[in-house]
């Protein structure tokens, strides 16, 4: 039977009827497709390294590619689902991301693997924001809170699973594999939201933070300045160590652009990232707190990949395995502590979480040569999985009930970006701050020192947050709000599926 119109169903559809059931497994397998891309790299990235005799760089660029289209056109590819249709976008970003998945698996080198995992950032940032906006547009209101609920709780399986199946992968057919895992859930996906998943579309805010009528422009300079600024950036951190004059140059051209981002941004008729949504000090607070925080654990997660394999012994396998815990306390636990934050205001989860988590990389520095899964390992990252309970949904409830609901999407959005920029600057500049050569991840005794180097760096910058949380923000969250209700395409992962998508060994 063929499915009825988009107009009859969307906003309306309920997850007991067999549309509102396909549609939800639709958004399911297309948030999969992202987390597994994420999620499986860093566990093949020694693998991947001795297949190319590449130096860290190299490994630096596997993850940060990625991360770097991802980050800087993740909110234009909100837009274009406004603009375009949210169901349409999200099937050329599926399509497009399984295409450069297969890419990335037949690379013959790495700089068409890492072109490739740039491609893959791109799909991301046309898919992404489409799939919770597809579910935000098409079900009925009672039953919006019940289909992300599912949709998250799905999702996080998959991203606990991801580093497991990745190191399964990489130590039977290899790690070419782990590629080719991303593209089965995207076949799927395609023909079931081609056939059943309603089609919306919505309007972008304007400059003022309201939504317009009549006006649908696409901020272009802002999101080609932003994903420059981002890319100077991380070509002056990761390529500090060889190229002095070109990385110096580098930065430079990265501040200039930035710089050309905030004024186009204040110009702009069509803002993506507005600056009158920055006059809320809490919004500003929390956004800081990500910085921080994200950077620390993006950090973290992928030298502790890295250390499991070349220091420790682990395989590949094993790595993806022992990590496993963290993830698993956060599923248990995470949709408790959005509750506790509402009871207790944001400040006291926002600084103890942090500090937690700190504690947990400081535990880490006992994990050297011949080091006990069960007294070492196993306990720094169930007190890492704890601290991040204990932040992670106060941090978005936090965020989300700082603006109005008007403008969920777009603060979600914002502090989507700020999370995965965080992630990549941190991947950029680490090996660079600790002194880690480019052959380190081939020498266990040198890549042991830096990390021993590294985490004391990560548990300072989740101090720094710990800090901007005690003294910025209100003790009390007022006017909670409902990120259920309905509010434009650019609504990114709830608390849950936003921080899935950096944890653990996600890039």
């Amino acid at each position: 039977m063929k499915a009825s119109p988009a107009a009859d169903v969307a906003g309306s559809l309920r997850i007991t009827s067999a549309r509102g059931r396909w549609t939800l497994l639709a958004t399911v397998l297309g948030s999969g497709v992202v987390l597994l891309g994420s999620t499986v790299t860093n566990i093949a990235l020694p693998h991947i390294g001795d297949d190319f005799g590449a130096d860290l760089a190299v490994l630096q660029w596997t993850v940060n590619a990625y991360m770097l289209t991802l980050a800087g056109l993740i909110l234009l590819g909100g837009s274009l689902g406004d603009r375009f249709g949210r169901r349409r976008v999200f099937v050329v970003g599926i399509v497009w991301f399984a295409a450069a998945s297969l890419l990335c698996a037949l690379a013959p080198d790495a700089p068409t693997l890492i072109a490739a995992r740039a491609l893959q950032g791109v799909g991301g940032a046309l898919l992404t924001p489409g799939s919770l906006a597809i579910i935000e547009a098409s079900f009925h209101p009672d039953d919006r809170p019940r289909a992300i609920g599912l949709w998250s709780g799905f999702g996080g399986i998959g991203a606990a699973l991801g580093p497991f199946l990745g190191g399964w992968l990489v130590d039977g057919p290899g790690w070419r594999w782990t590629f080719v895992l991303s593209i089965v859930p995207a076949l799927l996906c395609v023909p079931v939201a081609l056939r059943h998943v309603p089609e919306s579309v919505g309007t972008p805010p304007d400059a003022a933070g309201a939504q317009s009528r009549g006006r649908f422009g696409f901020d272009v300079p802002g999101a080609v300045l932003g994903a420059l600024a981002l890319a100077l950036a991380t070509y002056a951190l990761t390529e500090a160590r060889h190229s002095g004059p070109v990385a110096v140059a580098s930065a430079v051209g990265g501040i200039v652009a930035g710089a050309a981002f905030l004024s186009v941004e204040r110009r702009s008729a069509d803002p993506m990232m507005p600056p009158a949504i920055f006059s809320s000090r809490q919004f500003t607070a929390v956004n800081l707190i990500t910085l921080c925080v994200y950077a620390g654990t993006g950090g973290f997660f992928f030298l502790t990949a890295l250390h499991l394999q070349i220091v420790v012994g682990y395989s590949a396998l094993a790595a993806g395995a022992a990590m496993l815990p963290n993830t698993l306390v956060m599923l248990v636990f995470s949709s408790g502590s959005g509750v506790l934050a509402q009871r207790l205001g944001p400040r006291i989860p926002l600084t103890v979480g942090p500090l937690v988590c700190g504690a947990g990389m400081l535990m880490m520095l006992r994990v050297g040569p011949g080091a006990s899964y069960v007294t070492d390992v196993l306990p720094a990252l169930v007190v890492m999985g704890a601290g991040m309970v204990v932040m992670v949904a106060p941090l978005t409830v936090t965020l989300l009930s700082s603006v109005s609901a008007s403008n969920a999407g777009l603060a979600s959005g914002i502090n989507n970006a700020a999370a995965r920029a965080a992630g990549l600057v941190a991947v950029a500049a680490l090996p660079l701050l600790v002194g880690m050569g480019p052959d380190a991840y081939r020498s266990d005794a040198a890549f042991d020192t830096s990390f021993n180097r590294a985490m004391p760096l990560c548990a300072g910058l989740l101090a720094i947050g710990a800090s901007i949380a005690f003294g910025l923000l209100r003790q009390t969250v007022t006017a909670a709000h409902r990120p259920h209700g309905r509010t434009h395409g650019w609504l990114m992962e709830p608390p849950l599926m936003s921080r899935f998508a950096h944890h653990p060994s996600a890039e």
